[in-house]
């Protein structure tokens, strides 16, 4: 999954762009820069958040939250327009209907660029890039050394993601593709599948916090490795604020710092 940059246009330009889609009923929101007594606009975000670092649950102050490096990235990305963010979970595998039918405006959920996605909406420059992993159950850590060792093997992939499609290349692999990683993770420890690839960051996430898991040696290699923010194809204006944060918080060394945070937040209790 991939994410980026700055705005100045700000509020010239955030009335125009934001859609305010969806219904009422928000997961989570956070406030951006609000104006005046008129309804606040509201920038809305597709993720699924089910991915830590990146997006995910977490009870702060006895409160359900939404919480992780992209939800942060989302909130700057809102403050920059003048707007009020909204976060809606969602299976990974919808965030892109739900992006091109308008009920979202962005998708920030460890996207990665890969061609056909970049023909359905549009993506913005990658904001972070990160290795991949396989996730075993401790006792098998030791039984795969390189991709080679995961052919004939069953593993369990999140559905739509590049994982899927690296396990796609693996000899002889029975996939088992589900929507959310804690899935995935029952999966593993319930012996129906040998082992998953996920983010380098999510699989050091779930092995700190899972009991019984383990990061294998081999190491999948993808082109693409990085991730990015989708916006409605065509809406080049809010592509272009979503390009203009991104750009700030890689130069002011944001997105390292939200990236330690998130995962100190991940690993607590």
């Amino acid at each position: 999954m991939n994410k980026w940059g700055k705005l100045s246009l700000g509020l010239l330009l955030a009335g125009g762009l934001l859609t305010g889609c969806g219904s009422n009923n928000t997961d989570n929101s956070a406030e951006g820069n609000s104006n005046s007594g008129a309804a606040a606009k509201k920038l809305v975000l597709g993720t699924s958040a089910d991915f830590p670092p990146y997006e995910f649950h977490k009870m702060i102050d006895g409160k359900d939250t939404i919480v992780g490096f992209d939800i942060d990235i989302a909130k700057d990305i809102a403050a920059d327009m003048g707007a009020e963010l909204e976060i809606k979970d969602l299976p990974f595998d919808s965030l892109l209907n739900e992006l091109s039918s308008g009920r979202v405006d962005i998708v920030i959920s460890g996207l990665s660029p890969d061609p056909d996605r970049a023909k359905q909406v549009g993506l913005s420059d990658i904001y972070y890039s990160a290795e991949q992993a396989v996730v075993v159950r401790e006792e098998n850590k030791d039984y795969f050394p390189t991709m080679d060792d995961l052919k004939g093997t069953k593993i369990g992939i999140q559905t739509g993601s590049i994982q899927e499609d690296i396990a796609k290349e693996i000899e002889g692999a029975q996939l088992t593709s589900l929507s959310k990683m804690s899935e995935i993770v029952l999966q593993l420890q319930s012996n129906r599948v040998d082992a998953s690839i996920m983010e380098g960051p999510v699989a050091k996430a779930f092995v700190k916090n899972v009991d019984g898991l383990a990061i294998a040696g081999a190491v999948p290699e993808v082109e693409d490795d990085g991730y990015v923010v989708g916006v409605k194809k065509g809406n080049d204006e809010l592509l272009g604020q979503v390009n203009a944060t991104l750009k700030r918080l890689k130069d002011e060394g944001k997105i390292d710092e939200y990236v330690a945070a998130a995962s100190e937040l991940a690993e607590g209790e």
